[in-house]
C-alpha cells in the first residue's frame, strides 16, 4: 500500500492504481461493484478537469448531469459510500480530500 496521510489519502496521487482503490475501499469496508467504479471515474475526470475534489453538492451535479436524476443524490452516493460520501469517493479514487467538506 501507498503511503497516506492520517486520514488515508494517498501522498502522492501518481500511486493510485485499481489495485490500490480496492485496497483503500476495503479499509473503509466497502466491496467495489461496477457502480462504485462509474463515480470513481467520474471523480478522476473531474479532478483531472478541474484540479480538485468535489464536495458534496458538486459532486451530486456531477453525477446527476452524467449519469441521470436516480444517481444524482446524496442517498446514491450515501449507498455506495457511506459517511461522508465526497471524502470517502475521493480517498478511494487516489485524489485530494475535497475542500470544504467537513
Amino acid at each position: 500500500m501507498p503511503a497516506t496521510d492520517k486520514e488515508g489519502y494517498l501522498l502522492d496521487l501518481a500511486d493510485w492504481s485499481p489495485e490500490v482503490a480496492e485496497q483503500i475501499a476495503q479499509r473503509e469496508g466497502i466491496a467495489l461493484t461496477a457502480e462504485h467504479w462509474r463515480i470513481i471515474h467520474l471523480l478522476r475526470n473531474y479532478h483531472a478537469a478541474h484540479d480538485l475534489s468535489p464536495a458534496m453538492r458538486p459532486l451530486v451535479r456531477r453525477v446527476r448531469a452524467q449519469l441521470g436524476a436516480e444517481k444524482g443524490n446524496s442517498l446514491y452516493l450515501l449507498r455506495l459510500f457511506p459517511g461522508n460520501p465526497a471524502k470517502v469517493a475521493a480517498k478511494i479514487a487516489g485524489l485530494p480530500r475535497p475542500t470544504h467538506c467537513l
